[in-house]
């Protein structure tokens, strides 16, 4: 038998650790590795969780192994997520004696399960690469789960996918990071992505998040709010948990750029950028909370039984740290909000942590209020369901479950959407014309499908005929029989030399070349940087491409990533010559997988 705190106590310092790069770059580093002992969650030791006056700590359900993420449907029924069993379980709590009435029922099995949402009488469910729905019967059980995408990044260091629904209908999915630190490969990785609810269309909202597990819109105002999780390895106070405030299109850092806009020393963007210019182009967190705690589900306390003081506050769970001297995390927080804006973050529900913190009886991961107003918290250790309640004097009645304001989630999605063609607008005018062809294809002409989504997506090779006095060029590429975007944005680039009258098929997707140096490319519809071809929904007659080639008298001082709308911005008075040749793509038959 070991010894008891062989058992609970690995502590490992690393110093002296250099983490360098081309750049001039050397910064020293101590590390260290410490994961309190899990212990059991005996009566006694729940005696030990602390919350403030008034609110009482209660085991709701036990002996619930991998508990993850919790949902709560309308009529109180509590679902949830079991990852390292691959089900959901029902529970309930129908006598309202504030514990789970009898054993719980499976009614799911996905591999994988994690994330949940319940909409419309329907339950969302989403694995590593799939979301999955089924309807809700009058019992509470499920219907045959439907996959509604399957097409999901793999994972990497992060699994754990979370899914929820906006004010605004749409469902709104968050991708986590492959590594701690890296140029990923896939666009959709370290993201959260935005689907329809039938999961046939999805862009990416924001990037740049490494690891967002809880997010959600704030009651009065509409506005979406979520904590990341730090960057590991930069010693035990860095990188804090970073609260954000999430909006479309924004780029929040990750990797080469942390907290508050802080450069990350190791690693090095791609396309020759810096990381300062990435850090130009990057938003700083709100907030930070102490680094490495882990931060999952986090929900508003728009509808709890709290006194009315808490109302508009958020809560987030906080699973807790492996990789510092002292332990962070363990616990349940609250957001302070004042006027829609967070004030501070701070320890809400402790003492998880036991034994001077060398041991713990729970890591909390699912959060969500229940029907009654109570908070239900899942530890995915030992397997409990707690019950955090207002039983003192004050308290408010529960609230229904109304969605926030959908204003500014449909503001962001709509930017853009219903305009003229670029070249019909009047920041691209002038009398000049640039003659454009494309090897690939001829005018008007279908394309072929290597160019398309469904098969190679690569770039088609483009030409045209060079313009007197023209300093630079740049290319917009749209889709004006898109929907429900229109016209939906397929390509930007822009500072392509003047002394550069081509571009060959499969140009690089991402922020800037190299080759020809210098090119800056932007932001599509999709949500991404750089050529993304042509997707239109099998079936439909052929999509129109127009690739739009315009001569300019300078370049540009428009920052990698910006949008059409601030590209032509920057272009207006300084166009001398536009042209486009146009291709045609339609898919008949849905691609064999």
């Amino acid at each position: 038998m070991k010894h008891p705190l062989a058992a609970t106590l690995m502590t490992m310092a690393v110093s002296g650790a250099f983490a360098q790069q081309g750049d001039g770059t050397q910064v020293s580093l101590s590390n260290n590795i410490f994961k309190p002992n899990k212990v059991e969650a005996t009566l006694d030791r729940m005696r030990g969780i602390k919350a403030p006056p008034g609110f009482t700590v209660t085991p709701f359900a036990t002996g619930l192994k991998n508990a993850r993420i919790i949902a709560v449907a309308p009529n109180g029924d509590v679902y949830l997520s079991r990852r390292d069993q691959g089900d959901v379980l029902l529970l309930r709590d129908a006598n309202g004696d504030g514990r789970a009435d009898g054993a719980p029922i499976q009614v799911a099995n996905r591999a994988g399960a994690h994330g949940l949402a319940i909409r419309d009488n329907k339950l969302y469910l989403i694995t590593v690469k799939e979301v999955f729905v089924a309807d809700i019967k009058p019992d509470g059980r499920l219907g045959a789960l439907t996959m509604l995408i399957g097409d999901l990044p793999d994972s990497g260091q992060h699994p754990n996918r979370t899914l929820a629904f906006g004010p605004d209908g749409m469902l709104y999915i968050s991708v986590g990071s492959t590594c701690n630190t890296c140029n990923e490969s896939n666009p959709e990785n370290a993201t959260l992505l935005r689907a329809s609810p039938d999961g046939k269309q999805r862009s990416i909202f924001a990037s740049g998040l490494r690891n967002l597990i809880g997010y959600a819109w704030h009651p009065q105002t509409g506005e979406l709010w979520g904590l990341d999780h730090g960057i590991d390895f930069l010693g035990d106070n860095e990188q804090k948990e970073e609260l954000n405030k999430i909006e479309m299109g924004k780029q929040y850092g990750w990797p080469h750029v942390y907290g508050a806009n802080e450069i990350y020393p190791q690693s090095t963007p791609v396309g020759g950028l810096t990381k300062e210019q990435w850090r130009d182009r990057s938003t700083p967190m709100v907030m930070g909370y102490t680094a490495h705690a882990a931060p999952m589900q986090f929900v508003f306390a728009a509808q709890s039984a709290f006194p009315l003081e808490y109302r508009g506050d958020a809560f987030a769970t906080m699973r807790g740290s492996w990789n510092r001297a002292q332990a962070s995390g363990h616990e349940i927080v609250r957001v302070r909000f004042e006027n829609g804006q967070p004030k501070a973050i701070e320890p809400f529900v402790t003492g998880f942590l036991t034994d001077g913190g060398k041991t713990h009886i729970a890591r909390p991961v699912g959060l969500a209020f229940a029907k009654d107003g109570a908070l239900l918290m899942a530890d995915d250790a030992n397997g409990v369901v707690y019950r955090v309640a207002y039983t003192g004097s004050g308290a408010a009645p529960a609230g229904a479950a109304a969605m926030p304001p959908a204003g500014p989630m449909k503001e962001q999605a709509n930017k853009g959407n219903g305009v003229p063609l670029a070249n019909k607008r009047a920041e691209t005018q002038s009398s000049g014309v640039v003659s454009v062809s494309s090897p690939s294809f001829r005018h008007n002409g279908m394309m072929d499908q290597k160019y398309s989504e469904y098969a190679d997506g690569v770039s088609p090779a483009l030409s045209w005929k060079a313009v007197p006095n023209a300093k630079s060029y740049a290319i917009v590429m749209e889709d004006p029989d898109a929907k429900p975007v229109t016209p939906f944005v397929h390509w930007l680039a822009w500072n392509i030399p003047a002394t550069v009258t081509s571009l060959p098929d499969g140009v690089q997707e991402q922020p800037r070349l190299t080759d020809p140096d210098g090119v800056l490319q932007g932001r599509n519809t999709r949500g991404s940087m750089g050529y993304y071809g042509p997707k239109p929904p099998v079936g439909e007659p052929a999509h129109h491409y127009h690739f739009q080639v315009y001569a300019l008298d300078t370049m540009l001082e428009v920052p990698f990533g910006s949008d059409r709308d601030t590209l032509l911005k920057a272009m207006q008075g300084h166009v001398i010559g536009k042209g486009e040749v146009v291709g045609k793509y339609g898919q008949k038959q849905k691609p064999q997988k």
